[in-house]
């Protein structure tokens, strides 16, 4: 399988993208992995999960749930890494290059504005492209592709 990398750079709010965004895949019929700098962010994005939109209801669980294999989302953290139930689409808002990415038909890289998440987010974009994965990267903001 040949894994499509997105960035998604310069995002005002990275919680509120990759909750619409993976609630857009969602809706799609994707399964999703979200992988989360940590603990704390990963509650937030969960809490946002359940409060974004009251009808559109985003099934999720936390990595260690072991409901993880049924639910379409599931959310961890970096450095808790396992083995993700899924294969589809992966999310990464942590600053490493997540484990087994290759595992994934899809990697969304979702990058703000600070340069203390730019910096990471470069070397990730170089380590993809030497991998010979092809990448694309778009303007959160704006919403186009570069």
């Amino acid at each position: 399988m040949d894994t499509r990398v997105q960035f998604y750079h310069n995002a005002p709010d990275r919680l509120a993208l990759v909750s619409e965004l993976v609630a857009r895949a969602h809706g799609k019929g994707r399964k999703v992995a979200v992988r989360m700098p940590d603990a704390a962010s990963a509650q937030q994005l969960d809490r946002l999960l359940w409060t974004s939109e009251p009808l559109a209801f985003v099934p999720h669980v936390m990595l260690d749930s072991p409901l993880a294999a049924e639910t379409p989302v599931v959310l961890g953290t970096a450095g808790a890494d396992a083995d993700w139930p899924h294969g589809d689409t992966l999310f990464n808002l942590a600053p490493d290059l997540p484990p087994a990415y290759d595992r994934f038909r899809l990697v969304i890289e979702i990058v703000g504005q600070s340069e203390a998440e730019k910096v990471p987010a470069r070397a990730r974009w170089s380590a993809y492209r030497q991998r010979g994965l092809e990448t694309k990267a778009f303007d959160a903001e704006r919403r186009v592709a570069l």
